[in-house]
């Protein structure tokens, strides 16, 4: 959780720097845009075989004492993954002119479409590295080494600030897109220790035929399937907010961005570190197992994600101007992002419980839910996406654009995506515990309301004290407020933390 906190922190010091240096204009624009082909090939491809396939597989190895087959297995895959990536890569930077400017970013000017495929072929060496470097994390988060994989976003991100800071001067926003490439291939480094440490045969085996290879590739096609479906969603955001005005694209990015903070820290890390575990009791059938793991997990991603929702959605302009406002980015700016977090922030709670019970499937062996579902959503997404865009914010403005309804749109698609998945696991595993999870809801919903009820007060004084001291002031005197309420109305999960941070402390002056 650490390892996800410092990755979150440096990513929003990484936009905050890039934006202090280019603004919230054309170039940023085109910049969001050219990082997406890359982040697709990698999510879709890598992504697909890291996520669903390749843990529970590798996995199923270990379980079964078989580790020379296990590695054998993993060597094949890595190399494989690495060819289609190089292949692809290929393809989208030979055709990265026509891809921005029919598909990308269609409503871009030309000096726009012309930035946007530049920086993307820059940026297009990256998921070659990801590619190998994502497997490299799922070997060691079956071996339940999680701490280098935690750390690599962190020097990814560094990578990224140093393009910008040192490079940018000389190359302009070319050098944040080569601070991407460098940043990929330091997220990559630093696991090696980690996998050498683990002691591997000496194998450089490549062979099609093993069964591991094919069981990661059956289960990898339906996952692809779904991710492709997901970043389906980021360019048709990216398509529909290139014909709105300039900053549009940007605020919307910096304001999922912001999102993500408490998202990767409540659920993705935790959904990383009991994912090894999922696919560990469905190899032994132990549904029971899997149950109650899944239910705890799920009233702690619960207990901690309603109280940043309500945080995160009163004090949005003030966060937001904490990050961002400097340089280049201005108040209008700080309005823009916020007027978007506003309904991005609405959804933090269904995105967290995504990430949990998505992992579930994939321990099951099963990504064939999940993509039908998800497709479901995509397209509601999109629906909506078109409706609220045209009912939601202001034609032509920036402090207040219709962009918000894009926001809109995957908050309402993302909830009945992580409703229905959650009833259909319940139905599969005998249950995830519910009257335990309306208790732990009802106390930790109640506290929030408190919480919300005293940020919004205390709203006028954070600019009387200084926006630094004030935000930072209540946010924390918001989360302690949130953990006393819970206390006093008999939350185990703010006993339960309250006990593993102590203990925690105590090892600590122990050592």
């Amino acid at each position: 959780m650490v390892g996800f906190i410092l990755s979150r922190v440096l990513g929003l010091a990484r936009d905050a720097i890039i934006s202090a240096i280019f603004g919230n204009g054309m170039v940023f624009d085109a910049y969001v845009a050219a990082s997406q082909p890359p982040e697709t090939l990698f999510f879709v491809i890598a992504g697909g075989a890291l996520g669903s396939a390749f843990i529970p597989t590798f996995a199923s190895y270990l379980e079964q004492n078989k580790r020379e087959e296990a590695w054998r297995m993993a060597n094949t895959v890595i190399g494989l993954i690495a060819l289609i990536m190089v292949v692809l890569a290929g393809l989208f930077a030979v055709f990265a002119k026509p891809i921005v400017v029919s598909v990308l970013a269609v409503d871009f000017d030309p000096e726009k479409q012309a930035l946007t495929a530049g920086l993307m072929q820059v940026m297009l060496i990256s998921p070659v590295i990801f590619g190998i470097s994502g497997l490299l994390t799922g070997i060691l988060n079956t071996h339940q080494r999680f701490l280098l994989p935690a750390l690599a976003p962190s020097l990814y991100n560094l990578g990224i600030i140093g393009g910008a800071v040192f490079l940018s001067p000389s190359m302009g926003i070319y050098g944040a897109a080569w601070g991407v490439v460098i940043g990929a291939a330091l997220y990559s480094l630093i696991q090696l220790p980690g996998i050498v440490a683990l002691k591997p045969p000496r194998l450089l085996a490549f062979d099609l035929r093993h069964p591991g290879v094919h069981e990661v590739l059956r289960l990898m096609g339906p996952r692809v399937i779904g991710l492709a479906i997901v970043q389906a969603n980021f360019w048709i955001n990216i398509l529909l907010a290139s014909g709105m005005v300039d900053g549009s694209l940007g605020a919307l990015r910096r304001a999922f961005t912001v999102m993500l903070l408490p998202q990767g820290v409540i659920a993705q890390s935790v959904a990383n570190a009991v994912f090894p575990t999922f696919s560990i009791y469905a190899a032994r059938d132990d549904k029971a197992q899997l149950r109650s793991t899944l239910g705890q997990v799920l009233r702690a991603v619960l207990f901690l994600s309603l109280p940043a929702t309500i945080g995160l959605i009163v004090l949005r302009l003030p966060v937001v101007r904490l990050l961002y406002e400097r340089g280049a980015f201005t108040l209008p700016d700080s309005q823009a992002t916020a007027w978007a977090l506003l309904f991005y922030g609405l959804g933090l709670v269904f995105h967290s419980l995504l990430e949990v019970v998505t992992r579930a499937y994939y321990a099951l062996h099963d990504t064939r839910t999940p993509v039908l579902i998800g497709g479901g959503a995509m397209i509601l997404n999109v629906i909506l996406s078109l409706a609220l865009m045209q009912v939601i914010g202001q034609p032509g403005s920036l402090v207040m654009g219709p962009f918000a309804g894009l926001a809109l749109a995957n908050t309402l698609a993302t909830m009945l995506e992580s409703i229905i998945l959650l009833a259909l696991i319940r139905s599969r595993i005998g249950g995830l515990e519910g009257r335990s999870m309306l208790s732990s809801v009802g106390r930790a919903g109640a506290a929030g309301a408190v919480m919300g009820i005293a940020l919004w007060m205390l709203l006028p004084l954070i600019d009387r004290v200084g926006l630094l001291i004030g935000t930072i002031g209540a946010v924390a005197l918001g989360g302690l407020l949130f953990w006393g309420v819970a206390w006093v109305l008999g939350s185990e999960e703010a006993r339960l933390f309250t006990s593993l941070a102590l203990r925690r402390l105590r090892r600590s002056e122990a050592s």
